[in-house]
């Protein structure tokens, strides 16, 4: 099966891994994990929902760059430092999903992020 890899995308800053931003295999994109960084590649801190808008935000630019859109997100897998924070980030999944169309999700707390971060962000899209 054929494989592309998104490497560059406009607007998400080049990583400092060696790894794609995303691949695409058939009709599925796999998105690597996704920070609170601009486009310059220097974190940017916050409260866990604004870092974790940043994060969505380069999952959905992603996610356009391959072909695919917000709409064809299956899954989400969201890494947190503090579980606390399960609830706010809950009100704003809610707003970038509509009802009925959620993308299945796994969360969990990671003992620490790149650059400090509060919040990870990958996801899968198909169609």
């Amino acid at each position: 099966m054929r494989k592309r890899y998104i490497v560059d995308v406009e607007g998400v800053p080049p990583s400092p891994s060696p790894i794609s931003n995303a691949v695409v295999v058939g009709n599925q994109c796999w998105i690597s994990g996704q920070l609170s960084v601009g486009e310059n590649g220097v974190y940017i801190p916050g409260s866990t929902v604004e870092e974790a808008k940043r994060a969505f935000a380069h999952v959905f630019r992603i996610a356009e760059a391959a072909g695919f859109s917000a709409a064809d997100i299956v899954y989400v897998d969201l890494a947190f430092i503090d579980l606390a924070d399960v609830t706010d980030v809950n009100r704003l999944y809610g707003e970038l999903f509509p009802e009925g169309q959620r993308p299945a999700r796994t969360i969990y707390q990671a003992a620490m992020l790149p650059f400090g971060g509060r919040i990870k962000v990958q996801a899968v899209a198909a169609r």
